[in-house]
């Protein structure tokens, strides 16, 4: 249980991080790389909502759609790093954020398949 509320508060951290950056990022790709990020984080955050509040098979399958969506995250920050939208920094700073809610997740989907 205290595991899913860190997981949690780690992924609002990124968020409330996370979102007022793509605000500087070029008009031109806000409607498709940026969008995507932004969709990556929070389906990440929404189905570990879900699999807080499920049991059985219905959890395994949001811990698995919620570490999809992490790893969709990272690429996509990886590009906008790559682009030069985000600093070395920046980036530093949200892989560190990204890897700690990696290792979270990742113990609570070995947890679940006992």
């Amino acid at each position: 249980m205290t595991q899913d509320l860190v997981l949690l508060t780690r992924l609002f951290d990124l968020l409330t991080w996370l979102l007022p950056k793509v605000e500087h990022f070029p008009k031109l790709y806000r409607q498709n790389v940026t969008q995507r990020l932004i969709n990556a984080a929070l389906d990440c955050q929404e189905a570990v909502f879900a699999a807080q509040s499920t049991r059985d098979t219905r959890r395994d399958t949001a811990l698995q759609d919620a570490d999809a969506a992490l790893n969709c995250l990272r690429l996509y920050l990886r590009l906008v790093h790559r682009w030069h939208w985000l600093n070395d920094g920046q980036y530093i700073h949200v892989s560190t954020q990204v890897a700690e809610i990696g290792k979270l997740l990742g113990g609570w989907i070995k947890q679940s398949r006992r």
